[in-house]
C-alpha cells in the first residue's frame, strides 16, 4: 500500500513538472529587420531561353558548335578588355554586357564540355577584374552592391551549370585565382599556399548552413567563416573558427577540413593596402591575436549576431575582431537581412543583429583577393539541392509561415537544455548548444527535419528531370521541382 502511494506521488510530481515544464518562456518581438529591398533577378524568362540554348547546342557536336564558341569567347574577351582599360563606376552598362556575354557562353561551353577550361579561365579573370574596379566604389551603395554580386555569384553560377552538365569529365577541384603577394609564413593546403592571416569561407552540408547561406538580401554560397594562423617557427597551420557547439576554438587543418564541407575559398587581404605597406606581417599579428585569445578564454558562440560586441563571437566575428585593432574593417559592404519572413525565421534561432556580416557577403569585399576555390563535383548538386530547397522554404516564411516546434516535447528539451548548462560549466560540450535556448533547439530540429524531406524528394524528382531531358536540372528548373516536393509532402501530411 505504501509503494502504491509513493508510485501515485510520484507521477503526480512528475506530471505536475512535465506542465510546468510545458510552459514556454515568453519570445521577444521578432526584430524588425534591415529595412532594405532584398535582391532579385527577375530574369525568368532569360533563364528559360538559356535552357533552349543548351538543348540545341546538345544536339550538335563540338566541331560544329566551334565557331559559335569562339565567337562568343571573343565577345566576352573584348568585354573584358574594355572593363579593365580604366576606372568605371559600378553603373557602367559595360558590367552588364560582361553579364550578358557570360551567360550567353555557358549553355554552348555546358554542350562541348572540353571547352570548360577556357570559361573557367574567363570566369576568373572577370571575377578579378570586378573586383579590382571595386576598389574604387562605395560598397555599401546599392549600385555597387548588385554589380559586383551579379557578376561574382551569377559568373559562379554560370560556371557551376556547366560542372553540372559534364558527368564522366576530369573536372579540377580546385580553381586557383592570382597569387596575391605576402609576406607572412606560409603552409601548403590542397595543392595551394596559404598564408597566415589569410581568411576561409565554406559552406556546410547542414540544413542550417544553407539558411545562412540564402538568408541574406543577396543569398550566397558560403555559411562558415574561419581563419588561418601558419606557426613562424614550425610552419604548422591551425584554424581559428567558431562552432555553435563550442564557441570559438582552435582546429587542427585535418580536422577543419574532416567537418563536411561542400565548398571551399581562400581570401588575402590586397599587398597594396596602406596598412599592409607599413607592416606587410599584419596578417599574422591578426591571426596571432586570435589564436592566443581562443586558447586562454571561453569565448561563446553568438547567436545574436552583433559583431561590435566581441565578449561573443559568431564566425565571421572571428576573422573581424581579430583584424580590427590593426586598422582593417571586413566587410566594407555590410550584410543585411530585410525580407520579413527570413528577419523572422533567423529571430526564431536568436538572431538579433540584421546589418550583420554574413560569410558570403566578405568573398565582394574589395580590400580581399580570391586566391583559390576548391569545390568537389561530387557534392555540387547536394549543394545546390540545400539551396534550392532553402529557398523555396523561404517562400513559405515570406508567406507568414511561422517556424513552428513540437510543443510537447518542450519540457524535455528544458531538461535536457538544464543538463547542457551544467556540462557548459564543467568546460563540456552539451546536446544543446551555449547560447541556444530550448525551444530554438527544436525549432532547428523541425527545420532540419521538414529541409531533409524536402530535398530527398527534389533529388528523386531531379533524377527524373535528368532521365526524361538528357541534361541536369539548371538552378532555376530544382526550383520549380523544390516547390512540387514540397507540395507532394505538404500534401501527404
Amino acid at each position: 500500500m505504501a509503494a502504491l502511494k509513493f508510485l501515485r506521488r510520484s507521477f503526480v510530481a512528475l506530471a505536475a513538472l512535465y506542465f510546468l515544464l510545458l510552459i514556454p518562456a515568453p519570445e521577444p518581438a521578432a526584430p524588425a529587420g534591415a529595412n532594405r529591398t532584398p535582391f532579385a533577378w527577375n530574369r525568368d524568362a532569360f533563364w528559360s531561353s538559356l535552357e533552349t540554348q543548351l538543348r540545341e547546342a546538345r544536339a550538335l557536336d563540338c566541331d560544329r558548335l566551334a565557331p559559335r564558341i569562339d565567337s562568343a569567347i571573343s565577345n566576352l574577351q573584348r568585354a573584358l578588355d574594355a572593363i579593365a582599360a580604366g576606372r568605371l563606376a559600378p553603373e557602367n552598362p559595360g558590367f552588364g554586357l560582361l553579364e550578358t556575354n557570360l551567360f550567353d557562353l555557358a549553355p554552348l561551353a555546358a554542350a562541348c564540355p572540353k571547352r570548360l577550361p577556357e570559361f573557367a579561365g574567363l570566369y576568373t579573370r572577370a571575377r578579378d577584374a570586378v573586383k579590382r574596379q571595386s576598389e574604387h566604389w562605395e560598397m555599401n551603395s546599392v549600385a555597387a552592391r548588385q554589380t559586383i554580386y551579379r557578376l561574382l555569384y551569377g559568373g559562379r553560377a554560370a560556371l557551376e551549370e556547366i560542372l553540372l552538365q559534364t558527368p564522366g569529365q576530369a573536372v579540377p577541384a580546385l580553381t586557383a585565382g592570382p597569387d596575391e603577394p605576402s609576406q607572412t609564413p606560409s603552409a601548403s593546403v590542397l595543392g595551394v599556399t596559404v598564408h597566415s592571416g589569410d581568411i576561409l569561407v565554406s559552406r556546410g552540408g547542414a540544413p542550417t548552413s544553407a539558411l545562412i547561406a540564402r538568408g541574406n538580401d543577396f543569398p550566397g554560397n558560403f555559411s562558415h567563416v574561419a581563419l588561418v594562423h601558419v606557426d613562424e617557427q614550425t610552419r604548422a597551420a591551425s584554424v581559428i573558427e567558431a562552432h555553435i557547439e563550442r564557441g570559438v576554438v582552435v582546429s587542427s587543418f585535418a580536422d577543419y577540413l574532416a567537418d563536411k564541407k561542400l565548398r571551399l575559398m581562400a581570401l588575402r587581404l590586397r599587398a597594396d593596402l596602406p596598412q599592409l605597406i607599413a607592416d606587410p606581417w599584419l596578417p599574422h599579428r591578426a591571426a596571432s591575436l586570435a589564436l592566443r585569445q581562443a586558447t586562454t578564454r571561453h569565448i561563446p558562440y553568438d547567436f545574436v549576431m552583433d559583431y561590435h560586441d566581441h565578449t561573443k563571437q559568431f564566425c565571421s566575428e572571428v576573422a573581424s575582431a581579430a583584424f580590427e585593432p590593426y586598422g582593417i574593417t571586413l566587410w566594407m559592404g555590410i550584410s543585411r537581412v530585410s525580407a520579413r519572413g527570413t528577419v523572422s525565421w533567423l529571430s526564431a534561432f536568436g538572431v538579433r543583429q540584421f546589418e550583420t556580416q554574413e560569410p558570403s557577403d566578405l568573398e565582394y569585399d574589395p580590400q580581399l583577393r580570391v586566391v583559390a576555390e576548391w569545390r568537389d563535383p561530387r557534392t555540387l548538386l547536394q549543394d545546390h539541392a540545400d539551396n534550392a530547397t532553402t529557398d523555396v522554404m523561404l517562400e513559405d516564411a515570406e508567406a507568414g509561415e511561422r517556424l513552428a516546434y513540437a510543443r510537447l516535447l518542450l519540457p524535455f528539451a528544458q531538461l535536457t537544455k538544464g543538463y547542457s548548462a551544467i556540462l557548459n560549466c564543467l568546460g563540456k560540450v552539451g546536446p544543446v548548444p551555449e547560447g541556444m535556448g530550448a525551444i530554438a533547439a527544436l525549432r532547428h530540429k523541425t527545420f532540419s527535419r521538414r529541409h531533409a524531406a524536402i530535398r530527398a524528394r527534389l533529388v528523386e524528382l531531379a533524377d527524373d528531370f535528368k532521365r526524361q531531358n538528357g541534361y541536369a536540372a539548371p538552378y532555376w528548373e530544382l526550383i520549380k521541382l523544390a516547390r512540387k516536393a514540397k507540395t507532394e509532402i505538404r500534401t501527404k501530411s
